[in-house]
């Protein structure tokens, strides 16, 4: 046993989604060996402003500066919690029907109960396995899965420790993590005006400070920059907001909703129907044109085919003029209030913010609205002063130093050297995440691209298929973080696929029952971030970038490994069967300790002299900040250089400039309807008919939101007590269950008879989930809002099944963006709405409403598990 932690304070990046990008650096308390508190780390135990070289942005008499402290959220600060949950996975499982050596029984993945078994026999097991598996049918019948939606480890990743061992055994099937934050700009508005790596404007350099001087308003288009950017940066973006009130920059909302940063912040909200953007859009833009009110000349020269846009617009191609009066019949916003954007847009400095996901991006057809507005910034001449595209969240993503609105720092540093998760490999076989369940149940699959955030452009014009031979399929799925049913496309149709018979053998490894985990043949189980020892980065918070000396906080709760060890285990275990196996452990570890990692990720991240720093140092002061680069003001804001000189400064198209027609669409998809060479109003096809025109809309009359969660990073922190006792937390049944919010309107409350405080159901023919119903005028009429994420706690498993947890992506579309985008589809979707007796349902479904519950933090695993 290892001995207890005491009386001390360690450094934790407590972001919650990435593959090695940490943020959200903090200082976690600990006393008498559990964590006492966690909270902002202040940086001038170490540093001074001076030392810093603190930025500062002036503009109409006030001041903005970064701050000495780190600004963590509250999903970080109280996430001390989740180390101490009665969900977590106390030792390894198995299924108690799964016999490896008779009947595996996969149709009973999501309902059996799970035995305890011991590391060794656990680790045996899965060896054997995938040493059958392996000569049976080659190393490609295994597919690793790594959800990126876990804690964000480096030595001990969360993403991906098994794809390391797999490659050394001969490979695996890899699953490609699709751009799902950035869906619509990376299938569309690349399309547009190129900007590697996402399809968001990539040149962001000092926005902020140009904003501030020149802008006159910020539209934040489907954004919450009071809730998205906690998991992934903290608190600025809640600064920036702040700041903008308090210069005179208006704030317009567009969205479905009124969130938390249009309530705080928004001097006008314009709801608008979920995904429906495309007609404001359109409308906005024929206005404009027939007005005479956007810079022809600035689209002389900045952009190619403004005239196949104009076309369309003005009904030449189809007979229908684009009018505010035709878009009002599908977005939901009145035909004045259309027009009134529109001539405020053409009169100021205007810039539009997003903060990633939401329904404007990952619906159906999500391309066109991303296209759409890329062409009302070039109408607006995108790029000159007080005009541009920014993001509020994911500062600095992907190593892109200029993804930054806020000044940048002397060195970005990177984590990749004691980084031991999954990487973007380009090589062969594997397929899009999105198409995973097809891949499991069809016999072959076809899609476009590599279907990776942050591949250019032409990536996606390539052709790929999957078509194994038969019996040499996917045959085993090997997860971790896994969350894929909560998080992603067609999450029922996704639970039918684990039960199918071919797949042979599912492991997981995770710290928590939950999701996925539910379905796996063995589980086992993983330590927090805050049981275990690593490097981290924080390249997210706007202030300053830094590097992290995670220390151990508290001991391992229950007989778990770190997601590193726990597949050492399997390599030792592997390794014992000899042959190709010989020697993996050392290969797997490459002869390194936890601390070796560590050493290699401070020596490598990228700062000046990083061979011959001083690492004992390092581990005593516990951090490291960069300073603000010198000059940093000096650097041109934005697209400034491609608005002055767009022959000097091109785009990354084929034209260089901005292309409202698309001769690479035109040429490499000549016959695909939905995303063309010109953004068009798309009703239905290639899957989807979500459309409130739709004959569906008859039975499913109101279109689902689900945004990124207020209390949650996606699937992570739903069993948190603290946000669980919250009024918009949970709302608390007459059978005493937690339900995940269910927004309605009163409007539509009351034809369809629901009370604040009822229990519904949301469904369509996919299936049905609950939530609490909670009325409120902040989501307009015609919609209805449940964030995604919350916990699967299935009642009937599969399509058509019924999940009382609220886990609506189990309801969502399982066709993609369109049929050449491989992108998810977990929005704007629609819906039914009706009362439910929980009671009725507790006597038809007796075993699922008895199970283990902690009001506390949910569905626990207790009676799950069975005695030998």
């Amino acid at each position: 046993m290892l001995s207890k932690t005491t009386d001390k304070s360690v450094v934790k990046c407590l972001g919650f989604c990435g593959f090695g990008m940490g943020s959200n650096i903090t200082e976690v308390d600990v006393k008498d060996g559990r964590v006492a508190r966690i909270r902002p780390l202040h940086y001038d135990q170490l540093y001074t402003p001076e030392e810093l070289n603190a930025w500062k942005i002036e503009a109409r008499g006030h001041v903005l500066e970064p701050g000495m402290k780190s600004y963590p959220p509250p999903l970080s600060v109280a996430y001390k919690t989740r180390t101490y949950s009665p969900n977590r996975i106390p030792y390894p499982l198995k299924r108690v029907d799964w016999d490896p050596n008779g009947e595996r029984n996969t149709q009973n993945r999501g309902m059996s109960k799970y035995v305890r078994i011991s590391w060794d026999e656990a680790c045996d097991l899965i060896a054997a396995e995938i040493k059958r598996i392996q000569e049976e049918a080659g190393p490609f019948s295994i597919l690793a899965q790594s959800d990126g939606h876990g804690e964000t480890k480096n030595v001990h990743a969360a993403h991906g420790c098994q794809t390391n061992l797999l490659n050394l055994t001969g490979g695996f099937l890899k699953q490609a993590r699709q751009p799902d934050s950035w869906e619509g700009w990376y299938w569309g508005a690349k399309h547009a005006w190129g900007m590697d790596p996402v399809g968001m404007q990539t040149i962001t350099t000092n926005v902020i400070k140009d904003i501030s001087e020149n802008g006159d308003a910020i539209f934040y288009w489907g954004a919450d920059p009071e809730t998205t950017p906690w998991g992934w940066g903290g608190q600025m973006a809640s600064r920036l907001c702040y700041w903008f009130n308090e210069i005179g920059v208006l704030s317009v909302f567009v969205a479905p909703d009124c969130n938390y940063a249009a309530a705080v912040h928004a001097d006008k909200w314009i709801p608008v129907l979920p995904n429906t953007d495309v007609a404001l859009q359109l409308a906005i833009a024929y206005v404009w044109m027939t007005e005479g009110t956007y810079e022809k000349e600035y689209l002389d020269t900045h952009s190619v085919g403004f005239d196949w846009f104009e076309y369309y617009v003005l009904g030449r191609e189809d007979g229908v003029p684009k009018t505010p009066a035709w878009a009002a019949e599908r977005c939901g916003v009145p035909d004045y209030r259309i027009k009134a954007l529109a001539r405020y847009w053409a009169k100021h400095k205007v810039s539009i913010a997003h903060c990633n996901g939401g329904g404007y991006i990952r619906a159906a057809f999500a391309h066109e609205p991303a296209r759409m507005e890329v062409y009302l910034l070039g109408m607006r001449g995108v790029g000159q002063p007080g005009v541009n595209q920014f993001q509020m969240i994911e500062w600095q993503l992907m190593d892109v130093k200029t993804l930054n609105p806020l000044p940048s720092c002397s060195v970005l540093p990177s984590s990749e050297g004691a980084y031991r998760g999954a990487t973007m490999d380009l090589s062969e076989p594997f397929i899009p995440k999105t198409m995973i369940h097809k891949a499991i149940t069809e016999p072959s699959i076809e899609w476009r691209g590599h279907v990776i955030a942050g591949i250019d452009r032409a990536d996606q014009l390539i052709p790929f298929k999957y078509a194994p031979e038969p019996g040499k399929g996917i045959r085993m799925i090997w997860s971790d973080a896994p969350c894929w049913s909560t998080c992603w496309n067609g999450g029922h149709e996704f639970q039918d696929a684990l039960r199918h018979p071919n797949l042979e053998f599912v492991l997981v490894q995770h710290p928590w029952m939950e999701n996925d985990c539910l379905f796996a043949d063995i589980i086992l189980p993983t330590s927090t971030t805050l049981e275990l020892e690593d490097f981290n980065v924080d390249v997210r918070s706007g202030q300053w970038n830094a590097i992290a000396y995670e220390g151990q906080a508290v001991d391992p709760v229950g007989d778990v490994r770190t997601d590193y060890e726990a597949v050492g285990e399997v390599a030792r275990a592997l390794e014992r069967l000899g042959g190709a196996y010989e020697n993996l452990y050392e290969r797997y570890t490459h002869g390194n300790e936890v601390i070796d990692w560590i050493e290699k990720g401070f020596r490598e991240c990228g700062m000046e002299g990083g061979e011959t720093a001083d690492f004992d140092q390092f581990l005593e002061d516990r951090f490291k900040l960069f300073p603000t680069k010198e000059d940093w003001d000096e650097t041109p804001a934005g697209l400034i250089g491609f608005y002055e000189d767009p022959e000097g400064n091109p785009l990354l198209t084929p034209s260089g400039k901005i292309e409202y027609y698309s001769t690479t669409l035109a040429e490499t998809f000549p016959d695909d309807k939905v995303r063309g060479p010109v953004a068009h109003w798309i009703e239905k096809g290639d899957g989807h008919d979500d459309r409130i025109s739709s004959e569906r809309a008859k039975e499913y009359p109101y279109l689902l939101v689900t945004n990124h969660p207020r209390w949650r990073v996606h699937a992570n922190h739903d069993d948190v007590p603290w946000f669980r006792e919250l009024a918009t937390g949970k709302v608390v049944g007459p059978d005493g269950y937690g339900y995940e919010p269910l927004y309605v309107n009163p409007v539509d409350a009351e034809k369809l008879g629901l009370a604040d405080g009822d229990i519904a159901g949301i469904y369509n023919e996919r299936g049905m989930v609950l939530g609490g119903v909670i009325l409120s005028e902040r989501i307009m009429p015609g919609a209805v809002s449940q964030d995604h994420g919350a916990r699967c706690d299935s009642i009937v498993v599969g399509m058509g099944g019924l999940d009382r947890g609220g886990a609506n992506n189990l309801i969502c579309p399982s066709a993609t963006t369109s049929k050449n985008a491989a992108g998810e589809v977990t929005n704007s979707f629609l819906v039914g709405v009706k009362k439910v007796d929980v009671f009725e349902l507790a006597e038809q479904y007796p075993e699922a409403f008895a199970r283990s519950y902690d009001a506390e933090c949910g569905r626990v695993l207790d009676s799950l598990i069975v005695e030998e």
